[in-house]
């Protein structure tokens, strides 16, 4: 496996966390009127971090699982809206949150740096199209570096809107 693209997964937890806690306390829940340009999933920073920790295990652990034992599998995608309602992304505690992540990304790199090559050249159906377990963990550090766009994007929206509540003042 390539070792740029662990050392980014491996970097990932503590980069999350960090663009999180610039995301001030107030505004977690904070959803701005339109998401237009968003280059992550449509959510507020407390459901980013959510998702993540939720794609990690149900989406990506399952998806190396099967990949890994099954023969050319059809991997499913993860429905992360219905998540988000049905486990109450918005109410969560951030520090359980990140710590399960933690644990799941910690899990997935065990998984990740046992692979033989011939492992990494195992091959499922993934979004209708062929992928191999490399390739899905290519996928897996896109995703990441999408949610770190979020966030950002997310602190740029409230930043503006900030700027609109004292121009109505």
């Amino acid at each position: 496996m390539n070792q740029t693209t662990l050392d980014a997964l491996a970097a990932f937890p503590q980069q999350l966390e960090a663009y999180y806690d610039i995301i001030p306390t107030g505004s977690k829940n904070w959803k701005p009127d339109s998401w237009e340009g968003i280059p992550s999933e449509p959510f507020s920073a407390i459901e980013q971090i959510c998702h993540v920790r939720d794609i990690e295990v149900d989406g990506y652990h399952e998806r190396f699982r099967r990949t890994l034992q099954e023969t050319n599998p059809a991997l499913e995608n993860v429905d992360g809206e219905t998540l988000a309602i049905a486990r109450a992304y918005a109410a969560a505690e951030p520090a359980e949150v990140f710590a399960a992540f933690r644990a799941a990304r910690v899990k997935t790199l065990e998984t990740l740096s046992t692979l033989t090559a011939e492992q990494s050249e195992r091959t499922a159906v993934f979004d209708g199209a062929p992928i191999t377990v490399r390739g899905l963990v290519h996928m897996l550090c896109s995703h990441d570096q999408q949610h770190l766009a979020g966030l950002q994007w997310l602190m740029a929206r409230i930043d503006g809107s900030r700027i609109n509540q004292t121009a109505e003042s």
